[in-house]
Formats: C-alpha cells, structure tokens, sequence
C-alpha cells in the first residue's frame, strides 16, 4: 500500500468555504474513482488554513490509473474550472508514503 498526503492552502478565512465546494462537487467524484479516502482534515493549530486528506492506493500503478480516469472524466474537469472560478486555492503540496512494516493499515 502506498499513501499519498495532499496538503492545500486556501486563502485566510475561506476553509469553510473550500471545503463546502469539494464536498458538493469533488468529494463524490474521488469517492467513485479513487475509493480509499483514509482521513481528510482541517488544521487548527500549526499553520492555518490548510486542508489536508490522505488517500490509500494498493501500488503506485493503482495511483496512477485511477488519478488517470479521474482527470479524464468530465466531471472533475467541471469540478476543476467550479474551484478555479472561486480562486480559493493557493497552493499544493503532494507527498507519497509508504508504511512501515509496523504501522496499522
């Protein structure tokens, strides 16, 4: 299994909104493409107004053709220009992990 971290900053202030926008539009789109969402978060401490979420994939091959299919489906294309039309997004960190042979799966 590998996991991949994704890190958004939103400008200040506008979280709720953020998240209000992916739950409506891109949350059922990942949930039908992407399946395994382990956690996704909002920060209240640390550095602010960032959404984070963490999806679970079997191999980097199986991330792969999935975040291939949802980039070709017409719906998160339409996901995609609704967010960037509310310029709410600043910046994007992605990070891939691997467990340990000890952590809980």
């Amino acid at each position: 299994m590998i996991v991949d971290l994704r890190i958004y900053t939103v400008r200040a202030g506008k979280t709720a909104a953020f998240v209000k926008l992916y739950h409506e539009h891109g949350w059922p789109i990942q949930q039908r493409i992407l399946g395994r969402c382990l956690g996704y978060y909002t920060t209240i401490e640390g550095p602010l107004n960032q959404v984070i979420h963490l999806w679970g994939y079997d191999s980097q091959a199986d991330r792969e053709a999935r975040r291939d299919a949802m980039a070709a489906d017409p719906a998160w294309q339409q996901y995609l220009a609704l967010s960037g039309e509310h310029g709410l997004l600043l910046s994007q960190e992605t990070r891939m992990m691997r467990p340990t042979d000890f952590s809980p799966r």
